[in-house]
């Protein structure tokens, strides 16, 4: 099992967020963590992540205990922009690669495939600030697949995008999921979720 979430709990002050809560997600399995705003979604995956850590609870990644050195095999695309406003976007996504482990030759070459993939070749060299809300949130996208992560985690990935987008990066989903990649999938419309996932948490 790639990913063991087991008794999970966290609060803030005297507000429990997170109570239990236990899942497993395998290579290949699309797990969707739903749940209104609130929740406790977003919280649940900085713990993965290790954003945040658990108030008690064991987190188990190929096994062993969720470790700093396990990141370089996991990407995030957090429901918030994380991307450097006037760094222009190819340039961040190398720089994204490189600190997942890539080397600065592999890191090029797997962005450019990633823009050429999402039509997007056209962006490498514009700033993020001159992006479009949907543009920045594929080359989010993009900064968290370019390394060939195990896990994948997802926060309200379709935000921002218009129906056509949407489609591609279901379609990306999909595709990802069927080459063997564990996808954590967090969203609070389960419309859009609801034929890419193999099971679904609820919280």
């Amino acid at each position: 099992m790639l990913l063991e979430v087991q008794e999970i709990e966290k609060s803030y002050g005297s507000h429990r967020v997170l109570d239990g809560v236990s899942f497993t997600a395998d290579s290949g399995e699309v797990v969707g963590i739903l749940g209104a705003n609130g929740a406790g979604k977003t919280t649940l995956l900085r713990l993965v992540t290790r954003l945040l850590m658990p108030d008690s609870g064991t987190l188990l990644f190929d096994g062993h205990p969720l470790a700093q050195d396990d990141l370089t095999q996991i990407g995030y695309l957090p429901e918030e922009r994380g991307l450097y406003r006037h760094m222009r976007a190819g340039e961040q996504v190398v720089y994204f690669a490189q600190l997942k482990g890539l080397s600065h030759a592999d890191a090029e070459h797997a962005a450019h495939d990633w823009f050429d993939r999402l039509g997007a070749q056209d962006w490498w060299r514009r700033p993020v600030n001159r992006l479009s809300k949907g543009m920045q949130q594929k080359v989010q996208f993009i900064a968290a697949v370019v390394h060939h992560p195990r896990l994948l985690i997802l926060d309200e990935p379709f935000s921002g995008f218009d129906r056509d987008n949407a489609a591609m990066l279901r379609d990306e989903i999909r595709r990802l999921s069927n080459n063997g990649t564990a996808i954590l999938l967090s969203t609070h419309n389960l419309d859009a979720a609801s034929d890419l996932c193999t099971k679904t948490i609820q919280l």
